[in-house]
């Protein structure tokens, strides 16, 4: 499994565009074959940073969701976007656990 979280601040007079783009980019990805899962959140702290996080089967499939239209779009906006810079970090999981609380 890969697992990517990636986190995005938000230039405030663009948020409303830049959600608006998260939720079509949201929608669309969940329909992908290969995705586990594919969420985007505001963050509590910091309002105007819009947080990914993204789960796929395999390599393949993220691949494949780098390639799709709705991807591409949305990376195309990201620089009308950002109040600064990105971080986008990855994890290679062998394994995953539900946790019971």
């Amino acid at each position: 499994m890969l697992v990517v979280h990636a986190s995005f601040p938000i230039k405030p007079d663009r948020f409303d565009d830049a959600l608006d783009l998260a939720e079509e980019l949201v929608e669309q990805s969940q329909a992908e074959s290969g995705m586990l899962d594919y969420r985007a959140a505001t963050d509590v702290q910091d309002p105007n940073t819009i947080r990914f996080f993204e789960r796929y089967e395999d390599e393949a499939a993220f691949e494949s969701h780098t390639q799709t239209t709705h991807f591409q779009e949305f990376e195309e906006a990201l620089p009308d976007l950002l109040a600064g810079e990105p971080e986008v970090t990855r994890f290679d999981v062998g394994r995953a656990l539900d946790v019971e609380l």
